[in-house]
């Protein structure tokens, strides 16, 4: 049977569905649970799949006969590098392989522009204002990044082909403290977003106040199809047609091919770029984990062998979204009280719930035992404008304790919706 428009129900009706859902809340308080979809984690059974790379024979020489036990190779294996440029299509010659983080990377990019700026501009962090823009809802630890270092964040909204690039260029050509923008191009966290060729090429060749504003590419799901791959256009190439060939840091890992502790991460960029970011380096270390390569790269071999890897992945994530998607459309299609897209890969399923409940769904829920994403952290210092849009992610409880965790979920949002339609 459909379900009914919330708002179309008389207060008695509603105050009638406010205690059958208190009642069925309350059972759910009474089972104890200890239930987490609070980050997006790989999974136990994702984790296994990447197991033999411990169980194989543990490799010790590079391909020139490098012995990887030692110091050197600071901007990555060569055959790490070649691995990386044939996967995502970028020249190896502009990859340098760093640790196991994607996410240190960025922090090292803001903190190297702040502190020694770039191409012989003033470095930002000797300049009255720095500004940065964060398409949002957005990914939380990018957000944290930025106000680390005290960086203006402002909120660009979301829309189904990227940021909004009418304001993203307004802001660019007015404003030269405008020195860098997040993006998650492909499945973005947390909506699943995939960027259009449109957005793509605006962002390559949109004129900016600042010479050395930045594009923070974090490609994070570029192999996490669930189904159909979604081809991302190229960025550099675009770049490198409209005259920008300098905008770009692009960042990318194993993390959530294999082993998030110990995957492997990259950035590439332009030559201007990675010369600065490898003389810098040069003082940091001496080189990051030479082992950890050739034991991914003996594991994955080649593109074709991290395709099927990523086929494994999938085949054990689409259950679990399958079971988000149906238990949401069971429970509040036609409700009135939330809405959701159905992403295509990455990590995450993004509710919006009615204005000014998520923080009290969020409560509920954790309440009852099922730990999520907080309120307000997809969007710059935790300020979600509506209180409205909520991260799920599918990929850590087993599939029994998901189905659990979201048939509780459903019972949140609608139990927050109710109380406060009854408030008003």
């Amino acid at each position: 049977m459909a379900n009914r428009n919330f708002s179309e129900m008389s207060r008695e009706e509603l105050a009638g569905v406010r205690c059958e859902l208190e009642k069925l809340y309350g059972e759910f308080q009474a089972r104890n649970l200890k239930l987490n979809m609070a980050r997006g984690k790989p999974g136990a059974e994702q984790l296994d799949i990447s197991d033999s790379i411990l169980e194989s024979a543990n490799p010790k020489f590079a391909a020139d006969g490098t012995d990887c036990r030692n110091y050197g190779c600071l901007e990555g294996l060569p055959e790490m590098r070649k691995f990386f440029g044939d996967v995502l299509g970028i020249a190896p010659e502009n990859i340098i392989v760093g640790g196991n983080s994607s996410l240190n990377l960025m922090y090292d990019s803001i903190m190297r522009l702040m502190v020694f700026g770039t191409q012989n501009c003033t470095p930002w962090g000797k300049l009255p204002k720095v500004k940065f823009l964060c398409p949002a809802p957005g990914y939380d630890r990018h957000f944290a990044v930025t106000g680390e270092f005290g960086i203006e964040m402002i909120t660009v909204p979301m829309t189904p082909t990227g940021p909004d690039m009418d304001m993203v260029e307004k802001l660019v050509s007015e404003d030269d403290a405008v020195k860098g923008i997040w993006c998650v191009p492909l499945y973005s966290n947390p909506e699943g977003i995939c960027y259009s060729d449109e957005t793509v090429t605006r962002l390559s060749s949109m004129k900016c106040a600042a010479p050395d504003f930045r594009i923070f590419w974090d490609n994070a799901y570029g192999v996490h199809h669930l189904y159909e791959p979604v081809v991302l256009k190229d960025i550099f190439a675009e770049c490198e047609k409209y005259g920008n060939p300098d905008r770009v840091l692009y960042f990318f890992s194993t993390s959530k091919i294999t082993y998030p502790g110990a995957g492997v991460a990259m950035m590439a960029s332009s030559s201007a770029n990675c010369a600065e970011v490898l003389k810098r380096m040069t003082i940091q270390t001496i080189g990051h984990d030479k082992l950890n390569q050739l034991r991914t790269l003996q594991f994955l071999k080649d593109a074709e062998g991290l395709k099927k890897q990523m086929e494994r992945q999938a085949a054990l994530l689409r259950p679990k979204f399958e079971l988000v998607l149906n238990t949401l459309e069971k429970e509040l299609c036609g409700t009135g009280l939330a809405s959701w897209q159905k992403p295509k890969g990455g990590y995450f399923v993004a509710l919006d719930t009615m204005d000014g409940c998520a923080g009290e769904t969020i409560r509920l829920a954790k309440e009852a035992g099922v730990a999520m994403t907080g309120a307000g952290a997809t969007f710059p210092y935790k300020n979600d404008p509506r209180d409205r849009n909520i991260r799920i992610a599918p990929t850590f409880p087993p599939i029994e304790e998901l189905a659990v965790a979201m048939e509780l979920f459903c019972v949140c949002v609608k139990l927050a919706a109710v109380r406060k339609l009854l408030a008003e």
